[in-house]
């Protein structure tokens, strides 16, 4: 991937409301524009379910990595819940989720997404860069510091 200014777009970055997982996936999914716009948006929060219902995605720290492939898209796509008050995410800390990121991924593109995915995780074991995107006040802000640092971590 050599773009990574393509993988988050501003009107994917939303501040969530609900409290409860399946609840904020499903307000990121119909908030987040390059979801809504899925041919099926329905079947894809399904596969996101069933992925959420083998293992929770909650990594900890206050972040879950949602993740699904699906046929619907051609390239990878992004999108982050802000959550401030936090969602009981069933997190393998036990802790809320204040990062709620969500990946969608084409089939034939596994070791790219293997790469987006590690690398995100890579940056959100940062307590400054976890800190540095609540404190954003846009999200334009937000995708500003995710582009540069995504492109950072994947180029290490």
């Amino acid at each position: 991937m050599s773009d990574f200014k393509h993988l988050l777009h501003e009107a994917d970055i939303c501040e969530l409301a609900f409290t409860s997982k399946y609840d904020a996936l499903h307000e990121l999914i119909t908030l987040a524009d390059s979801l809504t716009s899925l041919p099926d948006s329905s079947e894809f929060e399904h596969q996101i379910k069933l992925r959420e219902e083998k293992q929770s995605t909650g990594i900890g720290k206050g972040i879950a990595i949602a993740h699904a492939t699906t046929s619907q898209v051609c390239n990878i796509r992004v999108a982050l819940g802000i959550s401030k008050e936090g969602i009981d995410f069933d997190s393998i800390d036990g802790e809320p989720v204040h990062l709620l990121f969500l990946v969608a991924n084409p089939p034939d593109t596994q070791v790219e997404y293997l790469s987006v995915l590690s690398a995100l995780v890579r940056l959100l074991r940062k307590a400054q860069f976890r800190q540095s995107i609540i404190c954003c006040s846009t999200p334009q802000e937000i995708k500003i510091l995710l582009d540069s640092s995504l492109a950072y971590e994947m180029s290490a």
